[in-house]
């Protein structure tokens, strides 16, 4: 089913024309029953052609319809599809075909909170904004039963199946994560939208994560978790550093001959600037002083 124009008459002139009609034919009506007062023929068939008149401007004016800014109209036959019109204003179609009316305007809303498990098993919370747009109206009617409902089914639908597709936290160095690539993971939704709601007319302007949690049970370990690795990862680089700057403080004392060093006596001193560079407080210097040996 894909969408046809069809073309329609401006519903001004006609509308004017079936006031006319109509007027007409109760003037006639009045007319008639005046000359039948009076006594003269010709009442019965002035009567008659008053009716007609009535009749007809009465059935025209069931063919006007009205037609708002981005709005469409989808006109069928008999349960045939003619043609959509999407001209704005007062229009006038055949009477005998039937009219529904689909708003084309962007339109969004929030998906409900959703709980789901991510690729690693944990439990989630996740909820996503999604903006979308009729494009063809004649699908949106005829493809299925309630597009309005049918879109918001499919995105609760693609939302569980995106976040079942990858971890909450990245584990490893380019995996796709839900929480530190969210640009990535929308289109993913946006693309996984798209493809779910094309049979019914249906353009997905935009598709975000609007809240993204643990679920409730497992959220204080989670915490800890996370907090554990920032904590594995700043002690790590704290490390690295350490090591750098024992190794340029032993390279320095060698090359300017400040001092020479045995290795028990390297092993000691490597000890103690670890020590102090890497200790979560600060140390209580102690000064020797003594002899070296």
């Amino acid at each position: 089913m894909k969408e046809k124009p069809l073309s329609s008459l401006s519903g001004i002139p006609t509308l004017l024309g079936t006031l006319a009609l109509m007027l007409a034919g109760t003037v006639a009506i009045i007319f008639a029953v005046v000359l039948t007062k009076s006594g003269l023929g010709g009442g019965g068939l002035m009567v008659l052609a008053g009716i007609v008149l009535v009749t007809v401007g009465i059935f025209l004016s069931c063919g006007l319809y009205m037609v708002q800014p981005n709005q469409a109209a989808v006109l069928s036959l008999f349960g045939k599809y003619v043609g959509t019109v999407k001209d704005n204003g007062l229009r006038w179609n055949n009477p005998f075909l039937t009219k529904r009316k689909v708003s084309q305007r962007v339109r969004n809303f929030e998906s409900g909170k959703l709980k789901v498990n991510e690729l690693d098993g944990s439990p989630i919370e996740i909820a996503a904004v999604i903006v979308w747009q009729v494009v063809d109206a004649s699908e949106a009617v005829y493809n299925v039963d309630d597009y309005e409902s049918f879109v918001h089914i499919q995105s609760e639908s693609a939302l569980r199946a995106m976040a079942t597709s990858y971890p909450y936290d990245q584990h490893t160095d380019g995996q796709l994560a839900l929480r530190s690539h969210a640009s990535e993971i929308s289109q993913h939704l946006k693309d996984e939208l798209a493809e779910r709601l094309a049979d019914a007319g249906v353009q997905v302007l935009d598709a975000r994560i609007s809240h993204l949690a643990y679920a409730p049970e497992i959220a204080q370990a989670m915490l800890q978790r996370q907090q554990a690795s920032a904590v594995i990862a700043a002690r790590t680089q704290i490390v690295a550093g350490a090591v750098g700057m024992v190794e340029m403080a032993l390279v320095e004392l060698q090359k300017n001959a400040v001092v020479e060093l045995d290795e028990e006596r390297k092993a000691h001193m490597v000890s103690n600037l670890l020590t102090v560079l890497c200790s979560d407080r600060g140390t209580q210097p102690i000064v020797n002083a003594g002899s070296l040996y």
